[in-house]
């Protein structure tokens, strides 16, 4: 996960509807160093074990809490070398790895997620690149022939992820009244936020993968698993990011913190993957009302009865 790149050139350098196919076959499986790698010894349905703690350098854009400064009085982090909009490689090559035997394609897909500098979208890795990453955090026993896989999985994810964010954009950014007013509707006021065509669009500004941190809400999850295991018991997210969104009400930018953990779940008969994404705003004071309103507004329209009144005033 997080494997955006903030540089076109690379020499300067339950997720709904996602426009990414997902797909199927074996080899169909998240990169380990994202870490999106399926857990041993998963018990629950629809969930897998939680991932095995990653290196300290993972693969995943992942900012450490205690980076070192780099102003010259102490010797360069290795930190410095990464780009800080997303903590990857900035100046990984296209170029195909020593000793390997698989031709890998070097283009690179571009996202549907802007750039929160206005300078157009997000760009995944092509798969030449990411196996080039993977081989650069240590992760020399990658099969190359599983990289293209990996990337599609991962490409797919980011834009069920996005897809969720401007979900809550489309009922929010223009504050709690409109909120309310989709919100108050249930979740079926999202096709009429979806049809409201003066919402700015949001942006991505940066992100950052956490996978060795639980959410507080994971993290209660959890607790009442161990309290309620016949309705609670669950594995861990095997994931964790963190999104920074520029939000823009009344003329003014505002950075809005999502917070999205990952779960994977059986494959399908067929033999594609399931995974599921719980995507939100962070639990800020403002933030909070949102996701009560929306949660709030939900479990009102349905016990109140408002659909069954809806039909028959139809």
């Amino acid at each position: 996960m997080g494997w955006f790149w903030a540089d076109s050139d690379v020499s300067v350098v339950n997720a709904r509807a996602a426009p990414h196919a997902i797909p199927s076959g074996k080899n169909a499986s998240p990169p380990p160093g994202c870490p999106m790698h399926e857990g041993k010894g998963a018990t629950t349905p629809g969930l897998i074990a939680k991932h095995p703690t990653p290196p300290a350098e993972s693969a995943c854009p992942y900012t450490p809490p205690d980076l070192p400064k780099d102003d010259g009085s102490t010797a360069p982090s290795k930190y410095s070398k990464y780009n800080p909009l997303n903590y990857m490689f900035s100046d990984l090559s296209q170029d195909r790895a020593q000793n390997q035997t698989v031709a890998l394609p070097t283009d690179r897909e571009p996202s549907t997620i802007p750039k929160g500098n206005g300078e157009g979208n997000w760009e995944y890795p092509s798969p030449q690149q990411m196996y080039n990453a993977l081989l650069r955090k240590g992760y020399t026993d990658t099969d190359a022939t599983a990289v293209e896989s990996m990337v599609s999985v991962h490409n797919f994810l980011n834009e069920g992820a996005w897809a969720e964010v401007v979900e809550w954009e489309r009922r929010f950014s223009k504050g709690f009244g409109k909120g309310w007013e989709i919100c108050k509707k249930g979740e079926s006021g999202t096709a009429a936020a979806a049809n409201d065509s003066d919402t700015e669009q949001p942006k991505l500004i940066r992100f950052m993968g956490r996978p060795q941190e639980m959410t507080p809400k994971a993290a209660m999850i959890q607790i009442m698993g161990k309290i309620y295991p016949s309705h609670f018991g669950t594995e861990p997210p095997f994931d964790r990011h963190d999104w920074f969104v520029q939000r823009e009400q009344n003329g003014q930018k505002k950075e809005i913190r999502y917070v999205i953990d990952y779960y994977s779940g059986p494959p399908e008969p067929t033999g594609e993957p399931v995974f599921y994404l719980d995507v939100r705003p962070a639990l800020t004071p403002t933030q909070a009302v949102e996701r009560l309103m929306r949660w709030g507004g939900d479990v009102w329209y349905r016990a109140s009865g408002a659909s069954v009144r809806e039909k028959g005033n139809n």
